[in-house]
């Protein structure tokens, strides 16, 4: 019986059917791993009230890229379930903050280690834990906490998601997935997390088994739909800012 390809033509067709009201997972640190090209699908494609989860809401730099922040002003979300809601520069303002400061979106802000730890607990079918970040913070204020050997922990919930948008570095075509360096940051967890794992991917689709099995860092029964990344201007491509020299 032939498999069936996970590889869809472009972008439009890769979110294709994501349903408003939908919980949406967004890999990157930064730049790597960053899906802009699904991103930038998604806003085309206008699905409304959506959650979205993400280490940030995006950059504040300029050209911008798409990403949450984008989202949010075409009207599309609800919530944003992240780590950082604010520039690290006082200097900097987010898209997303004006948005927020009006009460037109909902934030959730989660520490980084505990957002991976969310993601990771839904896919191993793991309803809650407790940890000790956050206690004694305006995080933790009504939540409920314990004391275990002796340490106060806080109960932290399970973080499924309806769809996770991914860029990787390769694939082939059974889904199997590698990342390059820091590209990698929370991907495995939101595969595992989500019931729909989209994959932008930037170099050509492999034959089924191309990648070594120790290699495999998200294994393709996670994942469902897969898109190649074209050269640009078709695709975006990302680079760094320019470094400024030092003063002389």
């Amino acid at each position: 019986m032939a498999r069936r390809s996970k590889v869809v033509a472009d972008f439009d067709a890769a979110v294709a059917g994501i349903p408003d009201g939908a919980t949406i997972a967004f890999g990157g640190f930064a730049l790597p791993g960053v899906p802009f090209n699904l991103t930038a699908a998604l806003l085309r494609q206008g699905a409304k009230r959506l959650v979205c989860i993400g280490n940030t809401t995006g950059g504040a730099h300029k050209p911008r890229n798409p990403d949450i922040g984008m989202l949010v002003e075409n009207g599309q979300v609800a919530k944003v379930i992240c780590s950082f809601t604010a520039a690290p520069r006082a200097s900097d303002k987010l898209p997303f903050t004006p948005f927020y400061e009006r009460g037109e979106v909902e934030a959730e802000v989660v520490p980084q280690g505990t957002l991976a730890e969310r993601l990771r607990a839904a896919g191993a079918g793991i309803p809650a834990f407790y940890t000790p970040t956050a206690v004694g913070t305006e995080l933790a204020a009504g939540r409920e906490t314990r004391i275990i050997n002796g340490r106060e922990v806080l109960l932290e919930y399970a973080l499924p998601a309806d769809v996770a948008l991914l860029r990787a570095w390769r694939a082939d075509e059974a889904g199997n997935l590698r990342f390059r360096r820091a590209q990698r940051n929370f991907a495995p967890a939101m595969a595992s997390a989500a019931k729909l794992v989209i994959v932008e991917v930037e170099e050509p689709i492999l034959p089924a088994g191309a990648i070594d099995a120790d290699d495999v860092h998200v294994p393709g029964i996670l994942v469902h739909r897969l898109v190649v990344i074209p050269p640009a201007p078709e695709g975006i491509w990302p680079a760094l800012p320019a470094r400024k020299e030092a003063a002389s």
